[in-house]
């Protein structure tokens, strides 16, 4: 049976949470006041830059000739 959570950490996760986006809300309010652009980026694309090379990894064995 899971150990239920005592009310103290139970309060703690509940305020931990407007703190993080007061937090976030004067980080990017900071970032935008010195100059800083948000991009929105459409849904989909990647944010990695180089896809050549191998797929693979393999550990142990030494590469074919």
């Amino acid at each position: 049976m899971a150990k239920k959570a005592s009310s103290a950490s139970k309060r703690a996760k509940e305020t931990a949470a407007p703190e993080s986006r007061e937090s976030i809300e004067a980080q990017v309010q900071a970032f935008l006041a010195n100059g800083g652009r948000i991009e929105q980026v459409p849904k989909g694309v990647s944010g990695q830059t180089n896809t050549s090379g191998p797929r693979h990894i393999t550990l142990g064995k030494k590469p074919r000739s």
